[in-house]
């Protein structure tokens, strides 16, 4: 595995990406209660995530609205490592259930994308969260000026797919 200091950084969210909100699951899904929140999600897709994660390809770091909680509640019933690097909003507020937003950018999460990129200027990061398509107008001169962060938005009802991580992949090289 290579050191922690060379591999890239996978900002993970959960809502919209790992939870997909869908009445009817596709087979091989599981569904459960966390938090008073009914997830929905394909484990194929988290037991790929903590291959990439456990083969040194990538660092997976939590960029969610569930900060703590998904380390905590949500990393091992869902086939996820433990003890991954969480980031918060920098006022601390309560999670919750969908984005929130507020910061010196409009949009918490795109603060924490950018002290992490500051704070590791030779690392490449992948980026993945639903709300980046929504969050467009203000991420996008961020993401022209730093082209070794690759952005990947689910769709919010279909979540991260087998498609999508084949990217990631082909871009990690």
């Amino acid at each position: 595995m290579g050191s922690t200091g060379d591999r890239p950084i996978l900002l993970l969210d959960v809502d919209g990406v790992l939870n997909a909100p869908r009445r009817e699951l596709p087979e091989g899904w599981r569904r459960a209660t966390f938090n008073g929140f009914l997830l929905s999600w394909d484990p194929t897709i988290t037991a790929r995530l903590r291959e990439l994660h456990e083969s040194g390809r990538v660092e997976i770091q939590w960029l969610t609205t569930w900060t703590t909680d998904a380390d905590r509640l949500l990393a091992e019933p869902m086939g996820l490592p433990r003890g991954l690097t969480t980031h918060a909003r920098a006022d601390s507020a309560p999670t919750g259930f969908l984005g929130v937003f507020g910061g010196a950018s409009g949009w918490w999460k795109l603060d924490a994308a950018r002290e992490v990129a500051e704070s590791e200027p030779d690392r490449r990061i992948v980026w993945v969260d639903d709300d980046l398509a929504e969050q467009a107008a203000d991420t996008g001169d961020w993401l022209a000026a730093n082209p070794h962060v690759l952005v990947v938005a689910p769709d919010l009802y279909v979540g991260l797919t087998h498609e999508q991580l084949d990217r990631v992949e082909e871009w990690l090289g």
